[in-house]
Formats: C-alpha cells, sequence, structure tokens
C-alpha cells in the first residue's frame, strides 16, 4: 500500500512539472481525435458548446480559489504596481487608435495579437513562480488583481476599436463584452471577499481542501482552450507566414513585458516580483476571448505565448537553484 502511495505521489509530482508539454499535447490530441476519427462527429456540436461554456466557468473558480487567499491586510498597494498598470494600458491605447483609424491595415491581425498579450491579466499561477524565484508573493498577488480590473475594463474599450461589427454602436459592443468579461475577472474578487467577510467556515475549508485545485482547473482548461484555438486556426485556412509571425510577435512581447517588469520593479526593491506581474499573464483567458471576439488567427499569438513564458520562468527557476547550489 505505501509502495503504491508512492507510486502516485511520484506520478503527480511529474505530472505537475511537466503539465504544460503534457497539457499542449493532450490538446492537440484531443482535436486530432476530432478531426480524424468520424465516429467522432455526432459529439462535435455537444463537445463545442461545452468548451464555451465551460472555460469561463473554470476561469472564474480558479481566481475565486485563488483571491481567498488573499487576506485584505496584505493588500498594499506598491508604486511599480500603478507603474505597470499604466504601461499596460498606455501600450494597449497605443496599438489600439491606429488600427481604428487605419482598419484597413494588412498587418492588423499582428497588432492585435501583440495587444492581446499585453492587455491580458497576470497569471493566477504568477505568485507560486514569484515565490520559488524569491519575490514578494503578497505584493505580487495585489498586482494580480490590479491588472484584472484594468482587463476588465480596457478590453471592453479597445476590442471594439480594433474589431469593429457592422451595424453594432461602440456602446453595443462594449456593453456585450463587458457583459462577457466582467464575471470572469471581477466576480471572482467580489464573491472571494464576501466569503471571507461572512462564511469564514466555508473559508476555511477552501483553504483547506481547495489549495491546489486551481492547478488542475488551469491544466484542464489548457487542454480544451489548446484543441479549441488548434480548431479555430486550421479551419480558418490561414497562411503560414501569419501564423510565423504571430509566434514572432508575442516572443517580442513576452521578452519585453519581462524587462520592462524587472527594470520597473528593480527601482523599487521588487524586481522578481514585477517582473512576473507584467510579464507572466493569464494566456487560457487571452485566447478564449481571442477566439471569441477577435478572430481565431489572433489566439496564435497569446498560444504561443504560453510557450515563451513557460521557457523563460524554466530558465530563471534553473538560475535560481544553480546559484543555490554554488552558495
Amino acid at each position: 500500500m505505501e509502495d503504491f502511495k508512492g507510486i502516485c505521489g511520484k506520478l503527480l509530482k511529474m505530472a505537475r512539472n511537466w503539465s504544460l508539454p503534457l497539457g499542449i499535447i493532450t490538446g492537440v490530441a484531443v482535436y486530432a481525435a476530432f478531426h480524424f476519427f468520424s465516429f467522432l462527429n455526432p459529439l462535435k456540436p455537444a463537445a463545442e458548446v461545452t468548451a464555451g461554456h465551460l472555460i469561463p466557468v473554470l476561469q472564474f473558480v480558479m481566481l475565486f480559489f485563488t483571491f481567498c487567499k488573499v487576506r485584505p491586510s496584505e493588500m498594499k498597494i506598491r508604486k511599480w504596481h500603478l507603474w505597470l498598470a499604466l504601461v499596460q494600458v498606455l501600450a494597449c491605447i497605443a496599438i489600439a487608435l491606429p488600427l481604428y483609424f487605419f482598419p484597413e491595415f494588412r498587418y492588423a491581425v499582428l497588432l492585435e495579437g501583440a495587444m492581446v498579450c499585453i492587455v491580458c491579466p497576470t497569471a493566477v499561477a504568477a505568485a507560486v513562480i514569484t515565490g520559488k524565484l524569491g519575490g514578494n508573493e503578497a505584493s505580487l498577488t495585489t498586482y494580480t488583481i490590479i491588472s484584472n480590473m484594468i482587463a476588465a475594463v480596457v478590453i471592453p474599450i479597445v476590442f471594439p476599436m480594433v474589431e469593429r461589427h457592422e451595424g453594432m454602436p461602440f456602446m453595443v459592443q462594449f456593453a456585450v463584452i463587458l457583459k462577457m468579461v466582467f464575471p470572469v475577472l471581477i466576480c471572482p474578487l467580489l464573491a472571494a471577499l464576501v466569503v471571507r467577510k461572512f462564511f469564514p467556515r466555508l473559508l476555511a475549508a477552501i483553504l483547506r481542501y481547495c489549495s491546489s485545485l486551481a492547478f488542475y482547473l488551469w491544466a484542464f482548461s489548457l487542454i480544451m482552450i489548446i484543441a479549441q484555438a488548434l480548431r479555430s486556426v486550421v479551419n480558418g485556412h490561414f497562411e503560414a507566414w501569419m501564423l510565423w509571425c504571430s509566434a514572432g510577435i508575442s516572443l517580442a512581447v513576452c521578452i519585453l513585458q519581462f524587462a520592462i517588469g524587472k527594470m520597473t520593479g528593480g527601482h523599487y526593491g521588487d524586481r522578481i516580483s514585477a517582473g512576473q506581474g507584467l510579464g507572466q499573464k493569464n494566456t487560457v483567458f487571452a485566447i478564449w476571448v481571442s477566439v471569441a471576439y477577435l478572430s481565431p488567427v489572433v489566439s496564435v499569438a497569446p498560444s504561443c505565448y504560453i510557450l515563451w513564458q513557460n521557457v523563460i520562468n524554466s530558465w530563471q527557476l534553473w538560475r535560481r537553484q544553480k546559484a543555490g547550489s554554488r552558495s
């Protein structure tokens, strides 16, 4: 029995360490199964509807569990929070305005992909990586909440500017997107505050039994979103150069955001936290909102961003471990 538990523990640890490649491979396998096996055709409509409704629900639950861990007394806004928020907003506006005035720009899709990678809020797992790198987890979690609020406001404003829908006034599009993103990004925080204030026993149970559940929900949602994005890209028949350029744009944006975050945080003695806050993104949300409102090809950029940010995180963790072994 002890050997069985030991084996299960090793398998779970391996699954956590290799969650990203396993999630991507499984997502590709799920898409391939529906694409190549005709006997699954009757299940396609149900699978698409289920994924479309389940992904935002999983995002809500993940953020809710994460925000339940946050104590309001620990939420102190620091100067680097404000600077990074300003960078996030101004960068999105700088991309959206030219696209608004020049809607026929040939490479608009590439700029939209970059914009999504910027406006996307900080990943819920960023605090974990920050802690492993020696940063301030509480400060990073505070910025995660701030970045979610920014995304909930900025996305409904800039998306109608870059992707216009004929016959829909700006305010109608704003309301449609706000209705889509607000419950996913802001309501989890409000629900967590209500639970902390009025249901302490429920909060204790969540912290005790659901502390790791957000990770597994992330892995499951990653599988669905990768399969959904791959289906959209393949069915869209986009040119190969566009896909490669989207991957390159997301790499440049990823490196730039990590660098700007670290430089900004370095001025306030919180280099690691600021770097992760601006660089490590909730890409599952970014892919979902790209497919749902912009264009399937736009989702290529945040899909590749998943890979780039995890390569950077792996490199940072390796350097941290190497430095620790020397001391």
